[in-house]
């Protein structure tokens, strides 16, 4: 993304309406380009300029009265399916405040923080706090950084390389984060203790990745990844399998 891209996005960028991709592609862009950073403090400072108290003033009192509507005429009586609708469509609104209250279902929301996590990876090249496609080296790693153990297949074998780990912060607490690549494409494996429940790959999409996500023994795992959901379902079941299985 050029200075001219940014620079067409940054009033939506300072209202947060971009999509997550687009937001974390400006904001990284402004943390390298001092021009552009420039131009998005002047236009929040102008923002703030026009939205400040001293640009109000209030009405004269004589002239408030004369613009004050004349008193409304006494409402007549509905048809009672006129009220029904009223009611019903009420309703609905009601719904939808609590909804918009209550935010988006949580699965929804650590499905955001994971695509957030994956892109941030790409974005800044921090992909691997470690480097190593070594499992012996990396599993080791996070001795001391979580308060866990993740289980780190080796999955070569099958086309899978591992190529390292890192911190990251998922779900409110600090997470292991495993890469594997597939060719070009690189597979984040988010892992962190979970509750006892069991269960199949949930399959998601989100912002153009495929999500995979399931609990085992104990554990979270969220897998996500540009690779075709073909090669990417083939992937989580060979971690899931070696996941388990005895270390050699």
């Amino acid at each position: 993304m050029d200075c001219r891209d940014v620079r067409n996005l940054l009033h939506p960028y300072s209202d947060g309406e971009l999509d997550l991709v687009r937001h974390l592609q400006v904001e990284h862009h402004l943390a390298e380009c001092a021009s552009c950073t420039e131009q998005d403090r002047g236009l929040r400072q102008l923002r703030a300029a026009v939205a400040s108290a001293p640009l109000y003033h209030r009405a004269p009192a004589g002239l408030r009265a004369r613009l004050r509507p004349p008193p409304a005429a006494p409402a007549r009586r509905r048809p009672s399916a006129r009220l029904a609708a009223t009611a019903a469509g009420v309703a609905v609104l009601a719904a939808g405040v609590l909804f918009w209250r209550a935010g988006p279902p949580a699965e929804d929301r650590l499905a955001g923080e994971v695509v957030a996590g994956h892109v941030r990876s790409l974005q800044v090249s921090h992909l691997t706090d470690v480097a190593s496609s070594d499992r012996h080296t990396v599993k080791p790693w996070f001795r001391g950084k979580v308060d866990f153990a993740p289980p780190v297949p080796d999955l070569s074998g099958h086309g899978y390389a591992l190529t390292g780990g890192r911190l990251d912060y998922l779900a409110d607490r600090p997470v292991a984060a495993l890469v594997y690549h597939r060719r070009l494409h690189a597979i984040n494996v988010f892992v962190w203790p979970a509750d006892d429940s069991e269960g199949g790959a949930r399959s998601l999409g989100r912002q153009g990745f495929h999500i995979r996500s399931w609990h085992r023994s104990g554990m979270a795992y969220w897998v996500i990844s540009d690779l075709n959901a073909g090669e990417l379902d083939e992937f989580v079941r060979l971690f899931r399998d070696h996941a388990t299985a005895p270390p050699p």
